[in-house]
């Protein structure tokens, strides 16, 4: 009895070193959030390594949706925050952020705007005496060991808000997402002779407007999942019926924040969900090397 008993042991023992063994090596995940502020962009990023990343704060009136949907996920520091542009709809809501979050620090365009909505964001930068570091191309993001993070178009002489805006390329292992901001054609055109810019998830630009989003550009990046941030009450036609039909000529699942509300995207590097606020969760798995 005895002897069996201790069979019994070494078989438990062993078995609960694989169990420790194979929670040590699940990887951590990633989460993506793409905020519903209406007509405008708000990203949170929530990196393997427990970094916080907010890029843009959508219009001035999304600025406390933006701060609850913060203290949801339980965040206190924003560890970088980026502002793609100084378009109102991207950095309106984030006056109201940078009052209510401890930001360690903020990426930039560099861009002058002349609005009264560009004065306060800056203003309370200065306030508070936040270190702003202006991006450039090609610059890398060094802010989670586990994540490749780099800037391929920023600001230049003689280019408008939406030309100059931060388009980002984010990497966790095999899963690329590729945030386009307002970019137009023409840096579509520069990015392609530039940078490899294939990618699983895309956040498309400009709301899907007409200035942006070619066929060419698709099937370069050749999109799994696409993410359309707009108002459905918006004034401008966003998003145009030739972007939607680019998306389904490259077979893109389209998500938009109009019909799905928030949208988050979790990966842990392999796999990746995404689990919207109105609707069943969609599981993308990924294609064989």
């Amino acid at each position: 009895m005895k002897k069996i008993n201790i069979v019994i042991a070494v078989i438990l023992f062993f078995n609960t070193i694989t169990i420790q063994q194979a929670f040590a090596q699940q990887k951590p995940d990633m989460d993506v959030h793409f905020i519903d502020v209406g007509q405008g962009d708000s990203i949170l990023i929530q990196t393997p390594a427990d970094k916080t990343i907010l890029i843009d704060g959508g219009p001035p009136v999304a600025g406390d949706k933006v701060i609850s949907y913060l203290k949801e996920q339980n965040i206190e520091d924003i560890d970088l925050l980026i502002a793609t542009h100084p378009d109102y709809d991207h950095i309106g809501g984030l006056v109201n952020v940078l009052r209510s979050f401890n930001v360690k620090q903020v990426l930039d365009t560099g861009k002058i705007h002349l609005t009264t909505t560009f004065a306060k964001y800056v203003r309370e930068i200065r306030k508070q005496e936040i270190p702003a570091v202006i991006a450039k191309p090609n610059q890398n993001i060094n802010i989670d060991p586990h994540v490749n993070m780099k800037v391929l178009n920023a600001y230049e002489k003689n280019k408008t808000n939406n030309q100059s805006s931060i388009v980002l390329k984010m990497s966790y292992d095999d899963v690329d997402f590729l945030l386009m901001s307002d970019a137009e054609m023409e840096q579509e055109k520069e990015l392609l002779e530039k940078y490899d810019v294939e990618s699983e998830i895309m956040k498309i630009a400009h709301h899907g407007s007409d200035t942006s989003t070619s066929y060419e550009f698709l099937r370069e990046v050749s999109p799994e999942t696409a993410i359309l941030t707009y108002s459905v009450h918006n004034d401008y036609g966003h998003p145009v019926e030739r972007v939607v039909e680019n998306l389904t000529l490259v077979d893109a699942k389209i998500f938009s924040t109009a019909t799905f509300g928030d949208l988050v995207i979790s990966t842990d590097g392999d796999d990746y969900y995404v689990y919207p606020k109105r609707g069943p969760a969609d599981n993308i798995t990924r294609k064989a090397a």
